[in-house]
């Protein structure tokens, strides 16, 4: 089987089989790290917590990328 095949079979399988395809060859690619993965989750229950306590405001994601862009003068 080549490359072309191997991705129209792929492209066959339901849209549930095809995320697993996909999760599966990127984690192929860059494998997790437990340790960095645990301290992500500590950093991100932080800002959670935060942000439902009003310590913090988010911001919508297409302000944050104006703002950006503004700020680069694009």
């Amino acid at each position: 089987m080549n490359i072309k095949d191997l991705i129209q079979e792929a492209e066959a399988l339901p849209v549930e089989e095809r995320a697993l395809v996909i999760d599966s060859l990127l984690r192929s690619l860059n494998p997790p790290e437990s340790e960095i993965d645990k301290k992500w989750a500590v950093v991100a229950a932080k800002r959670l917590k935060e942000v439902r306590s009003g310590a913090v405001a988010s911001v919508p994601g297409e302000d944050l990328f104006a703002k950006i862009w503004r700020e680069r003068g694009q």
